[in-house]
């Protein structure tokens, strides 16, 4: 898939590729530290791509790249590690992350101390990647939660002296729309205006959904060199997002027999079949998180739903109205935090390895369509994300 550039939405990762670009070229001195930090997974996959392109050569790859996790390596591990020379490679890459672990449960004096030392006399032959992927930074930073908001500035107070920020906000409609643009006619296919906009919005301006499907479009109209409105609603709108909203609307009415027919067509219209439960569990995850948005601030029209809705969490237009209505099914904000709540134990039961997916999702179904329990006064945030 192409990387071309496309718009004020990816000039952070532009500007990191660059540096580490000219780096690789010796044009520039290569600085000893970044921090990626965001949750948008598309725009890490890129940086982490430019610099294995620059410095991680595949016949040396398991002498010089080194991924190491904070919640299993401790800082003084992975910095004497970066301090040491290989025997086998000239330049060691290192992502560092789950950096999220430096900031919890103490105040991490001795860590801080350290990493400080390191970056006083850094190894001119490592480069330090630390990836803060637990934070959520919208297209309109002045719309960042308050507490990522918190969590932002205490990186930058701590590693913003050693290191260079590059922020992986989420990308506005219009860059997204520009991205496909872009990509398609480099693949020499041309994307209608209504079909990139249909497919953004669908999506939700999930770059890394978004690539997946375009990558499926592509192929779809290879030898006619367009894509149009139609493909997109034949290749994605029909085959996921509206089943999706089906299935959650027999969810949401109870209907137990429409909705384990739905999950089944769902897993049977997959080319990844049961492997592909978790996205599945990723997407009903964020339409119940969107339903009690909507139940929190009473939206009771589509038009209101988009002041509701932030971009980057908004439905496809011709689901608006459907989730107005399926949200208003549910009495209370801890009908849909038990759902959230079951979803999530269900996630977590896919993660580990089950002998039998499917089962795993229709005893979810089972429970969704039950009576509801009570879980006391547990809130579930309508952040509450969970990975695809």
């Amino acid at each position: 898939m192409s990387t071309q550039r496309a718009g004020v939405g990816f000039a952070a990762t532009d500007r990191f590729e660059g540096e580490i670009e000219a780096a690789a070229r010796s044009d520039s001195a290569l600085k000893s530290g970044y921090v990626l930090l965001g949750d948008e997974t598309f725009l890490y996959e890129r940086c982490r791509r430019a610099v294995l392109k620059a410095f991680v050569p595949d016949d040396l790859r398991e002498f010089c790249l080194s991924d190491m996790d904070l919640a299993q390596h401790s800082i003084f591990e992975i910095l004497d590690r970066a301090r040491t020379p290989s025997l086998m490679a000239p330049f060691q890459v290192v992502f560092i992350r789950n950096l999220k672990q430096l900031y919890t449960r103490g105040a991490k004096k001795d860590e801080f101390a350290e990493i400080d030392r390191y970056f006083r006399s850094p190894n001119p032959q490592a480069l330090l990647l630390f990836v803060a992927d637990h934070l959520r930074i919208p297209a309109d930073p002045r719309r960042m939660d308050m507490e990522d908001k918190n969590k932002f500035e205490r990186i930058r107070e701590t590693l913003g002296d050693h290191c260079t920020m590059v922020e992986l906000a989420r990308v506005e409609d219009t860059d997204a729309m520009r991205w496909v643009t872009i990509t398609a006619l480099a693949q020499e296919t041309k994307v209608d205006p209504d079909a990139a906009r249909e497919l953004v919005d669908a999506l939700g301006s999930d770059m890394m959904l978004i690539a997946s499907e375009l990558e499926k479009l592509l192929l779809f109209s290879y030898g006619r060199g367009r894509i149009t409105l139609g493909d997109v609603e034949t290749m994605v709108l029909s085959a996921k997002q509206r089943s999706l909203y089906e299935l959650t609307d027999a969810i949401s009415a109870k209907d137990r027999p429409r909705a384990l027919a739905l999950l089944h067509g769902l897993l049977n219209s997959s080319d990844a079949g049961e492997d592909a439960a978790i996205g599945h569990l990723y997407m009903l995850a964020r339409t119940f998180r969107q339903m009690l948005v909507i139940l929190e601030k009473n939206v009771r029209d589509s038009r209101a739903i988009w002041q509701a809705l932030w971009q980057g969490f908004r439905m496809p237009p011709f689901a608006a109205d459907d989730l107005i209505r399926q949200a208003r099914r549910y009495k209370s904000r801890r009908d849909l935090t038990r759902a959230l709540r079951l979803i999530a134990r269900a996630d977590l039961e896919l993660r580990s390895s089950p002998p039998d997916k499917r089962l795993v999702l229709e005893r979810l179904i089972y429970d969704l369509t039950g009576e509801t329990r009570s879980y006391g006064n547990l809130y579930v945030s309508p952040q509450l994300s969970f990975e695809s």
